[in-house]
């Protein structure tokens, strides 16, 4: 696996995480909840961070089910649910007990791993036959018209700097299609962005992160101090608006008994 960017022991990351639950556990909650997920299911996250999905899930499938909630590094992990257990692993070693979950998922991982195919494989090998598979990652698609444009040229210096970071921050237009590739049916995918403005709980997320890793991005001669400091003034400015990564969300079915992982209509 790359080495994360930002990670546990990083000044901020326990409040950035928070932030990130904020922002995303509402639009992942949401997709489990439209999969029929609910008591008596067994659960798995990789890349669990501060736990706060993981034990959403353990309270969903109570009494009778169970949540496992796996991440490189657990010291950051603030949950204490019944029914939730926490392991330190790494994706890439393997499946998590192999043909066991009702439901696996993983968000905002994978574009982090230095092999997202072997690491999608191991999290469809952790599925039960019949069970489903769901995954959220970022597709940076909307910085690519983002307004003025030294903020383009901001989000152009730091996808350079992503590259070299070996992070692939557009890998979500490619979940479907590695999902399909591995035999899952019913395959489905949306995806959907926020538009925010300075000020905002967004703006705060973006500029803590650009904060903490400013000296690195810098350093690597992508961005300059200057393009960094309109970015961050932007993010302070409430009549600036834009959106932020268009997060691709992804499902399918692994082959066995069979129960639709289609959303409702509506």
């Amino acid at each position: 696996m790359s080495e994360y960017v930002l990670d546990h022991h990083h000044e901020g990351e326990r409040e950035r995480l928070a932030l990130m639950s904020r922002l995303l556990d509402p639009m992942h909650r949401g997709h489990v909840e439209r999969l029929g997920v609910g008591p008596g299911a067994r659960t798995l996250e990789v890349g669990c961070g501060n736990g706060s999905m993981s034990a959403w899930l353990a309270r969903r499938v109570a009494p009778d089910g169970r949540a496992v909630a796996v991440d490189l590094d657990l010291s950051l992990v603030e949950a204490d649910e019944p029914g939730l257990e926490l392991r330190q692993a790494d994706i890439l070693a393997g499946p998590v007990e192999p043909g066991s979950f009702d439901l696996v998922t993983a968000r905002a991982v994978l574009h982090h791993v230095g092999d997202a195919e072997a690491a999608v494989a191991n999290l469809v090998a952790s599925a039960r036959p019949g069970g489903t598979v769901l995954l959220i990652e970022p597709d940076f698609l909307p910085v690519s018209v983002a307004e003025p444009p030294e903020v383009r040229a901001f989000w152009k210096g730091w996808l350079a700097w992503s590259r070299e970071q070996g992070i692939d921050y557009f890998i979500g237009r490619r979940l479907p299609v590695m999902l399909s590739r591995l035999g899952l049916r019913e395959v489905w995918v949306t995806a959907e962005t926020a538009h925010y403005h300075g000020g905002s709980a967004w703006a705060v997320y973006w500029k803590q992160t650009v904060v903490e890793l400013r000296a690195r991005l810098v350093a690597s001669g992508q961005l300059d101090d200057r393009l960094i400091e309109v970015f961050l003034a932007q993010c302070d400015d409430p009549a600036w608006w834009t959106q932020t990564i268009a997060f691709t969300a992804a499902a399918g079915q692994v082959h066995g008994p069979s129960h639709s992982t289609h959303p409702p209509d509506g």
